[in-house]
């Protein structure tokens, strides 16, 4: 092993960030950052055209040009949407061109042929130059976004995305208007849905499909969004097979979903990208507009929490804790976990909030021969999770399915078979890991079981990472479900009655459309 090979194994993401800065120096690099619409025009930037030509099929990416391309030639693509910290009235509109336009816009009304409103976007760039021992050509994106705010609850807007030569309010483009709905003002049934893992396949796509069909208010991503870094070891040798333009695939794969259903993400390794800023996530940025009422957005831009109905949903950066893959350990000081701590028991405190709902991506438990559970999760975060009685823990990470039975202080405290209720005000947290998204799959040191096809076990021999990377033999007895195949996860809320119980109806689907898992967590109401 060579020098540089020993020194990225113990570079942090920062150390990482710094040596491929002062390492590319052979090229003119234009770092994209945030700047308006109008800034950005005023600069001239606009007028230019992207540096990256894609391989065949691909049309989403251009060959350079040395001319201003006309915007009538350009559509835009990639639609996402994404709540703001309050969902009854802040949304952002993100989407992507294939090339630098002018003047970018949404429109917004409350009737398709009517987009009476027009408010321009922010344009985020980004710039990947041809990173070290990378065949892949340089790439330009453009990212646009819009936020949303003042909007009514309970309401259906459309919208449509444009720029000077395409504007979507004429006939030409009007098949691209999409729409949206703000979270009612009081607490109705709604579904959402999630899973973590997913990058660019047609298992993906399956995947997507199924969830459109359940109609649902939102969808959670749980981290390692599309693979454009396949590695994800958080090692500098990562960049050597990074590919920017995997992003380009991924929204446009995903948009007959996120165009109409707000998409929250989280922060998974695969996520950390060290070329664009020193925590990683100068990417995720450019790309998404999530909450921003973590502990520090900039720093953390996937730990966000916000509320839609009676249910509160709290997003989680994991790389911050993570014995398993250290780039980022520690890169808040434990100031995420003590937020965890302050808004869970603000939620926890509220009348008008029944469940709390975690997301994030490395497993609190998963007995998969490939990540097993992360012991830095343990350590920091399942202690709050009792403390505060968390509903329902949501993870990617593991590319299976797996449910466990009510945890408390890392056992079980209540089995919870297939199709049964639990009460995690006595019981316990249910724990799921929903890494079957769309890539590749791992797999059990047990056999699979799973609805219509139950084969229990008493206890399963796995493991969890330790600080330094260590693995630790378990003998665990709280793997309940596990699946070997790709799905995602559909929750059903229903609301009770003061004095009655409010309900999640939580059921897990294959990309074959059958149920493979399904279970009821129950709150009294106050």
């Amino acid at each position: 092993m060579g020098i540089a090979a020993r020194l990225a194994a113990k570079m942090s993401m920062a150390e990482q960030h710094e040596y491929l800065r002062s390492k590319v120096t052979r090229r003119r690099v234009v770092l994209g950052g945030m700047a308006t619409a109008g800034t950005v025009a005023a600069s001239g930037l606009l007028g230019g055209v992207a540096q990256a030509q894609s391989p065949a099929p691909s049309l989403l990416t251009r060959p350079a040009t040395d001319h201003h391309v006309d915007g009538a030639l350009v559509a835009p693509f990639g639609r996402h949407l994404q709540f703001g910290a309050d969902p009854k009235s802040q949304f952002t509109v993100s989407w992507q061109v294939p090339l630098a336009v002018r003047r970018p816009f949404v429109r917004i009304g409350l009737a398709p042929w009517s987009l009476s409103h027009r408010i321009e976007a922010e344009v985020r760039a980004l710039h990947t130059p041809q990173l070290l021992n990378s065949k892949l050509p340089a790439v330009d994106q453009y990212y646009l976004h819009v936020r949303l705010d003042g909007l009514r609850a309970g309401t259906t807007y459309y919208y449509g995305v444009g720029h000077e030569g395409f504007d979507p309010a004429t006939t030409a483009a009007f098949g691209t208007i999409g729409s949206f709905t703000t979270a009612p003002a009081h607490s109705e049934p709604f579904t959402f849905t999630a899973f973590g893992d997913q990058g660019v396949s047609y298992h993906a796509l399956a995947n997507d499909s199924l969830i459109l069909a359940q109609n649902p208010a939102f969808h959670l991503h749980a981290g390692d969004i599309c693979y454009a870094d396949p590695d994800g070891s958080g090692q500098q040798s990562d960049s050597a097979d990074y590919d920017a333009r995997t992003w380009d695939s991924f929204l446009a794969q995903t948009e007959s979903v996120s165009a109409r259903v707000p998409w929250m993400v989280t922060t998974g390794n695969h996520d950390m990208e060290a070329w664009y800023s020193p925590n990683g996530y100068g990417g995720q940025e450019a790309r998404w507009t999530l909450p921003g009422n973590g502990h520090d957005p900039k720093n953390q831009p996937g730990a966000y929490s916000f509320v839609y109905g009676n249910t509160a949903v709290v997003a989680l950066d994991a790389n911050d804790v993570s014995y398993e893959i250290p780039a980022n350990y520690g890169i808040t000081g434990g100031k995420q976990t003590a937020w965890l701590d302050r808004t869970l028991a603000g939620y926890r405190g509220r009348h008008d909030i029944d469940f709390l709902v975690v997301f994030f991506h490395h497993c609190a438990y998963s007995t998969t021969n490939s990540h097993a559970s992360d012991g830095g999760v343990q350590t920091e975060w399942v202690p709050i999770f009792d403390k505060y009685q968390v509903d329902l823990v949501i993870n990617g990470h593991n590319h299976v399915y797996e449910r466990t039975d009510a945890i408390r202080k890392g056992e079980v405290s209540h089995a919870v078979p297939i199709g049964e209720t639990t009460r995690p005000a006595t019981d316990g947290t249910v724990y799921i890991t929903a890494g079957g998204a769309g890539r590749s799959l791992y797999s059990f040191p047990a056999p699979d079981t799973f609805e219509g096809s139950e084969h229990p076990v008493d206890t399963v021999t796995t493991w969890h990472s330790a600080k330094g990377g260590a693995h630790v033999v378990d003998t665990v007895t709280w793997s309940r479900v596990r699946y070997t195949g790709y799905s995602f996860v559909s929750i059903d809320v229903q609301p009770g009655r003061p004095g009655r119980e409010s309900t999640l109806t939580v059921s897990a689907i294959a990309e074959t459309g059958e149920r493979i898992d399904h279970f009821t967590v129950a709150r009294r109401t106050s």
